[in-house]
Formats: structure tokens, sequence, C-alpha cells
């Protein structure tokens, strides 16, 4: 099965056995949504979904085969700074831990990380924890044990040990940083390593991420690589890809906006930018299972789909049709699973 969250509320679970994809069950938590995740510690893999809302400023528990609703709570609360009492704290990125039965999310406008326990009774949110305003878009370390979201109004990166529940710190990357769930990979110089690109600026920061083998850096830039072009929303990388993938479809300029850049783990540099279609904008990456393509979308009112070879950096082929309206995130279910 495979879920999907629209920015209407609505939740979906398609069965992707049958011949053709086939939507089984669909359920509405809310009228404004961005994210959706399933439990998947041992013992509780796919019983529940959580769905993250913008509006009501809530969450919501599903039964995970079912869609039925299980339980609802507002994620309403002061300003982890100032103490003011907010009417809006919209449930940014939300992601599942692999190694205790919590679900981590971001609550934007409060500058709090929240931790849902589902093993409890009523999946009641028992931390929240203080990191920086305003949270957006995030994902894992290499590890699985911190949780790497962007205060992007703030400029900075936010690093949360999970397993310990508590802010590791803070710190500035560049203008806006917007990193999607972000690339992890091993630098030849500094280790594991994570990156962001920026919506203010054409920057991609690298930045330490290993504080067991290379605490000297860990949670420090170690790389600024600045490229033509702001406006930046996903990064992306496979353990079998020499490259890190980056676009900008919110660049001020047209013909940018249709830009992709490739990053070079081996030399540290950017080792080159191309438009990939004639109109639109070039948004999201997703690779194969095998880590050898990249699927980018063309976002427009006649979208396409771009694969290509991520060793040679070639097209493959192209997809196109009346069907393709706005194209934006694709996702290999393998990939996103594991």
């Amino acid at each position: 099965y495979y879920y999907v969250v629209g920015r209407d509320g609505k939740v979906s679970l398609i069965d992707l056995w049958t011949e053709t994809p086939t939507l089984v069950a669909q359920a509405q938590g809310c009228s404004d949504a961005r994210s959706v995740d399933g439990s998947k510690y041992e013992g509780y893999e796919d019983r529940f979904l959580i769905e993250g809302c913008y509006w009501p400023t809530q969450y919501v528990v599903f039964d995970g085969l079912t869609l039925e609703p299980l339980a609802v709570h507002s994620v309403e609360g002061a300003a982890f700074d100032t103490g003011e009492e907010l009417t809006e704290v919209r449930v940014a990125a939300i992601v599942a831990s692999h190694f205790d039965p919590v679900w981590v999310m971001g609550l934007k406008e409060s500058g709090h990380v929240g931790i849902v326990d589902y093993s409890q009774d009523g999946f009641p949110m028992t931390s929240r924890i203080a990191a920086d305003r305003f949270l957006h878009d995030g994902g894992w370390d290499h590890s699985g044990r911190y949780f790497l979201i962007a205060a992007n109004q703030r400029n900075k990166m936010a690093v949360v040990d999970v397993q310990e529940q508590k802010l590791v710190t803070t710190f500035e990357t560049g203008l806006v940083p917007h990193p999607g769930r972000g690339a992890n990979w091993e630098d030849p110089d500094y280790g594991w390593v994570n990156a962001t690109t920026h919506i203010g600026q054409g920057l991609m920061t690298v930045y330490g991420a290993d504080p067991v083998n290379r605490p000297d850096v860990a949670w420090n830039v170690v790389r600024r690589t600045e490229f033509e072009g702001s406006g930046s929303l996903f990064i992306k990388t496979h353990p079998n890809s020499p490259w890190v993938w980056m676009d900008m479809p919110l660049n001020n300029t047209p013909e940018v906006t249709r830009q992709t850049c490739v990053y070079s783990k081996a030399t540290g540099e950017m080792e080159r930018c191309w438009t990939i279609g004639p109109r639109g904008a070039a948004v999201h990456f997703e690779f194969n299972r095998a880590g050898d393509e990249v699927w980018v979308s063309l976002w427009d009112k006649q979208g396409e789909l771009v694969i290509y070879d991520d060793k040679t950096l070639t097209e493959k082929a192209r997809i196109t049709g009346d069907w393709l309206v706005t194209p934006t995130g694709k996702f290999n279910v393998y990939n996103t699973a594991h």
C-alpha cells in the first residue's frame, strides 16, 4: 500500500498490488495539510498513520489499514522564545523513528519539535523540544538518531537528538534554508555530512553530521558552494550516486527556474547546471531503487517527467501527457519505505 496526503487534507490509501493502482480508503483530517507518515517501530509497522495539519492546527491519527480516525490533538501553544500565545501553529515536517515508537514533527510557528508516542493510549504529544522558529522541512541524519530541520525564517538548521529527546544545537546556513528531507553522504574529508540549499540565495551548505567519528566538525558548516540561481526547494542524493542534485523553481527569472544543478561528492564542487525544458520549473528529484537514474518534474500545466542516467547525466526518457498537470513530488516506494 501507498499513502498520499493532499493539501486539501485528504489522506488516501492506494493498493499497489492490483494491475492498476486502486484507491481503497480515504479520509479527510483537516482542510489544509502537507505531511503524513506511518508507524515504523518494530511491532507497530503500519498499524497507525499520522497526518499533520496546517489548518486546523492539529494532528490526526488513523488506523493504518482502514484510515479509521483514532485521535485528534490540537498543537496550539506559545512561542518558545517570547511566550506569546499563538492562534496558528502549523505542523510542518513529520518523520517516524525506526528506533522508538514515536513520530517527530516540526511545529512551525512556535519553534518546537514535538514528539508523539504512538505506544501510549490516545497518541499523546509527550514532549515539546524548544528549537527555533519557523520550522519547516527536515529529515534524518545517516544514523536515524538526529532530526535535522530548517528554521527557515531564522536562516538556521536545528539538530534534535530524538533518542535523548533534546536539542543539540542550531546553526546558521544561509538565507532561508529549504532542505526538503535533506541529503546525507560520506565526504572524502569530513566523513558523514548533510546539506541544504536555500530559497534566498544560490548556495549549498554542507555540514558535518557524524558526532561519533568526527566530533570536531559535527553540526558545523564545512563547505559552502555557490551556484547561479536562488529559490531552491529540494536537494537529493543516493548511496550509489556520485552526485547531489538540486533545483531552483522559486527563482525570479523564468529561464533559471528550469535549471538543475549537480554537485560532485568527490571534488566538493558544482559539476554543472543545465536547463531541462522549454517551460515551467524543474522541481524535485527521485532516484530509482538502484540509484542509477533520477526523475525530475517539469512543473507546468503541460508538465513532463524527465529521466536522467545518473552516471552520465544524460537524458534517458521524457514522459508527457495531458494527465501530467503540474507534477511535483514523486517517490520510489522502496526508497521511501527504507
